[in-house]
């Protein structure tokens, strides 16, 4: 508010000193006129926010007060006007301070708006073993709150691997002071942490029209039509991908399952299908179309004919699955894809495939980090989508858990997409294509969409293929030969390095890992 203030004053402190030609009165607002400017700038000092984006603010509001010290100066010359002028001066600084002003200061980090779900807002991790008393006192406090819970994941099939096994959900009361009764839960000594059962919404995806001329006129071995769209298939140097495993004879030592966590898939999708191993029939089909979108980037059939290809010209390396962890209208919550980890694991996947995700309200995510070590125990590598927002993929989940390989997204041009979240303040960060990348949707048809959504399957397919060599595979080893494999983007820091399906593999081949 202050600093509103001092910004009308200097306005009205120029207006007068240029109106007002009297020896006296001239002085007068001139020193009014320094004296408001000192105090703009003391104020705009005084401001908390970011250096660059305080100069930004100085710099538009020292242009407004310099163009209208100007016109002031102009008008100084026709007194006649000089009540125009002010009428006009106080009405559009009404409106700048309503518009611009307004919401300058106090500074405010551009957020997502962030939603809990409506039928348990918290996971609430407890101590193993509740003793009677402390059984009782949480009922008591559910009675007392008017809360109900549910054991959060009850499906597990290892419990003794994973302590999800103690987390419960926790359904707070439509009109309560949720942080208030969140905090007075963890004032127990039996519950060990509670975090935010966020809801997730798949981020709106651009849909681009398929060129009717080929992007590129590749000569990889393959007779789908769709391969002329893939221009990231040059980028990634697939021609010498396939060369390799040919003309090395590299046998897979097991077909890699990746599962695909998202709206389900069209199992029955004319390129997919031959691909396809159901863990669980209720997501062998899609309505949203997301899902089958990114199936078809991770495991298309290569060489039948039809739509685009995968990761070798056989398809004997790699199967897809799905779990449906969203529903048809691409929603989901932390409790729904925690299940779709634990689910997937439990059905012996190799590659868990996430490309969702949302802004997290909570610094660490431990009900997520726990589900990927229960995977990882198992033998499961699991890959995130960075996020589709131009932030910092560190404030989002889960990609920001322990263990995730985070995936973002660049454009033909090595760019860092427009939308792609950054991920060089997460442990394990890469990129790959994800900008008009065509693939395939439900009812045997297909199309070209933007997102981390569809970088994600790309690295997903890719470490299958890895594992179906080398089932040993660790997440920190293939991360480790990605990056080190991968070539400079237009900013790697920000991106990580873009993925080289052909080192990546001649590396795995050579060092037995």
């Amino acid at each position: 508010m202050l600093y509103i203030i001092a910004f009308a004053a200097v306005i009205l402190a120029l207006l007068f000193w240029s109106s007002f030609n009297a020896k006296k009165a001239n002085r007068f607002f001139q020193g009014m006129t320094l004296l408001a400017i000192l105090a703009f700038l003391g104020t705009w000092v005084a401001q908390t926010a970011p250096l660059d984006y305080k100069f930004e603010v100085l710099a538009r509001d020292l242009l407004v007060i310099g163009a209208m010290g100007a016109v002031f100066t102009y008008v100084a010359q026709r007194k006649k006007l000089f009540f125009l002028l002010l009428i006009l001066t106080v009405v559009g600084g009404y409106f700048y301070v309503k518009t611009v002003l307004q919401d300058t200061f106090p500074f405010q980090e551009k957020t997502e708006q962030l939603s809990l779900a409506q039928d348990g807002e918290v996971l609430v991790e407890l101590k193993h073993n509740l003793s009677a008393q402390e059984k009782e006192a949480l009922e008591q406090w559910m009675q007392e709150n008017r809360a109900t819970y549910q054991i959060a994941f009850p499906e597990i099939r290892d419990p003794e691997q994973t302590e999800l096994d103690d987390f419960i959900l926790v359904d707070l009361p439509n009109r309560a002071d949720q942080s208030v009764l969140i905090q007075s839960l963890q004032d127990f000594s039996f519950v060990e942490y509670t975090e935010h059962n966020e809801q997730i919404q798949l981020s709106p995806i651009e849909l681009k029209k398929v060129q009717k001329k080929p992007i590129v006129k590749p000569d990889f071995g393959l007779n789908d039509p769709g391969v002329a769209e893939l221009w990231s298939f040059p980028l990634m140097e697939m021609d010498k991908l396939y060369r390799l495993l040919e003309e090395n004879k590299v046998k897979p030592k097991k077909k890699a399952l990746v599962a695909i966590l998202d709206t389900g898939v069209d199992a029955k999708h004319e390129d997919i299908q031959d691909n396809f191993k159901s863990v669980q029939k209720k997501s062998d089909s899609d309505v949203q179309g997301h899902g089958t979108h990114c199936a078809g980037i991770a495991g298309a059939v290569s060489n039948n004919g039809k739509g685009r290809a995968s990761y070798s010209r056989d398809n004997a390396y790699v199967q897809i699955s799905s779990v449906k962890v969203l529903n048809n209208r691409g929603m989901g919550t932390q409790q729904s894809i925690i299940k779709g980890i634990t689910t997937a694991a439990d059905a012996g996947v190799d590659v868990i495939s996430m490309s969702l995700g949302g802004p997290s309200n909570d610094a660490r995510q431990r009900a997520y980090s726990q589900a990927v070590a229960y995977a990882n125990k198992k033998g499961v590598i699991v890959v995130a989508a960075a996020g589709n927002s131009n932030a910092n993929s560190k404030n989002y989940s889960p990609v920001n858990a322990d263990n995730i390989i985070g995936v973002s997204a660049v454009d033909r041009e090595l760019k860092r997409a427009s939308f792609s979240n950054t991920v060089q303040d997460i442990e394990l960060g890469i990129a790959a294509p994800g900008v008009g990348i065509y693939s395939t949707i439900p009812n045997n048809k297909y199309a070209s969409f933007n997102g981390t959504s569809m970088a994600t399957p790309y690295v997903s397919g890719l470490i299958g293929l890895m594992k179906s060599i080398r089932p040993g595979l660790t997440t920190g080893q293939a991360h480790q030969i990605l990056s080190h494999t991968g070539i400079d983007t237009q900013s790697t820091l920000e991106t990580g390095t873009f993925i080289q399906p052909a080192a990546a593999v001649e590396v795995l081949l050579s060092t037995g890992q």
